[in-house]
């Protein structure tokens, strides 16, 4: 496990999966049989590396990534490192025979994404990139009520992404300062669209086109030791997206930012509009109305509003217990590896996310629309 210093890696991968499936047992298989995950963790910083087996419990680790590349105890590689230094890492994987499993974005452009795809192809090994978000619970409950046919066909879709990251002044970033330079790899539309990519291709079809204005609204922070600097990448993205939905034409409506001050639901909402219904997904619930259930709003700003407009909204009931979605995603991965089973969230996946982000910076520099070609 490589990267696994930086807070995702930490928090997401290591302690909420890896550390998360070794504690209850492994991965079940039969009822004779797990599938156990036994990880070292490599890096660059021995010290955090230290602390970060104390932190865990993982008793193995290492600074020298290519003698672990070599051996044959360790067929799985992960990568949660910068953007900027995945695709050699992952290429020497591949060429070690490791099988790769690795975060989003796979690359900061759509040729050397696709090319890290082939690239495993060629070698053999079976490849990953986390879609996390596909098993948050409010978006797992949305799917079903897509499926369902309550909201019938669907033809309008927004989402709201985001929050106030502080600059570092007085109050320390939540995130860390390489996300705010364009020059390590930063840019909300390069982190976000790989996103909502993949989320909307599963839950709605297909995108077709993009048109996107990317901002950076918030000029100079402060990094993680106290120096000011510039920033050079985009905080907040504004795009609209069409796709080609199984029954006609959805127009997404898309926002992110990261200098922003939520009053919404949540830090994520995905609001979907269709001809028998709408539902509203956030991290966690889902909220649906029916055409019957749809208040009748007469426009009137010389009184105060009589509707309240959330309480003729349902929320979908817990139908059962939601596990971690990244933990979820890693034990899909594990048995992909070890039982062969089928796994559609390869490197190919991750190649689409970069070509939508990367079209988004291209619409952003020419001020139109563009087309998203067939990546297959």
């Amino acid at each position: 496990m490589n990267g696994v210093t930086g807070r995702m890696g930490t928090n997401q991968h290591l302690m909420r999966s890896i550390v998360a499936i070794r504690k209850q047992g492994g991965v079940p298989v039969s009822p004779t049989e797990t599938i156990m995950p036994d990880p070292i963790l490599v890096g660059r910083n021995p010290v955090k590396l230290k602390r970060l087996v104390e932190l865990s419990g993982v008793e193995k680790w290492s600074t020298a990534p290519d003698d672990v590349m070599s051996d044959p105890a360790y067929p799985v590689y992960f990568d949660a490192q910068s953007t900027l230094r995945r695709a050699d890492a992952v290429k020497a994987a591949a060429t070690a025979g490791k099988h790769v499993y690795c975060e989003k974005p796979t690359a900061v452009d759509t040729a050397s994404a696709l090319a890290l795809h082939r690239f495993c192809e060629d070698k053999g090994v079976k490849s990953g990139v986390v879609q996390d978000k596909l098993w948050l619970p409010g978006l797992v409950k949305l799917r079903r009520v897509i499926d369902s046919g309550y909201l019938g066909r669907i033809f309008a879709a927004t989402g709201e992404f985001g929050y106030w990251v502080f600059d570092g002044t007085g109050v320390p970033a939540q995130r860390p300062s390489w996300n705010y330079r364009k020059e390590d790899g930063g840019g909300i539309i390069i982190d976000m669209l790989c996103h909502w990519r993949y989320v909307l291709d599963n839950l709605l079809g297909p995108v077709r086109a993009v048109n996107c204005r990317g901002a950076t609204h918030i000029k100079e922070r402060v990094d993680e030791y106290g120096a000011a600097y510039a920033c050079t990448a985009d905080d907040a993205a504004y795009s609209m997206f069409e796709i080609e939905g199984p029954e006609g034409e959805i127009v997404v409506n898309f926002n992110s930012s990261w200098a922003t001050r939520v009053r919404r639901d949540d830090l994520f909402t995905l609001h979907l509009d269709g001809e028998k219904g709408s539902a509203l997904a956030t991290l966690r619930d889902c909220h649906v109305q029916h055409a019957n259930n749809t208040p009748r709003p007469i426009w009137n700003p010389d009184i105060e509003q009589p509707i309240d407009f959330f309480e003729d909204w349902a929320k979908v009931p817990e139908q059962e217990i939601y596990d971690n979605a990244f933990k979820v995603q890693w034990e899909l991965f594990l048995r992909h590896v070890v039982l062969d089973e089928p796994f559609r969230w390869t490197l190919l996946e991750g190649a689409k996310g970069v070509q939508l982000a990367e079209l988004g910076l291209q619409s952003w520099k020419e001020r139109r629309w563009l087309e998203v070609n067939d990546l297959t």
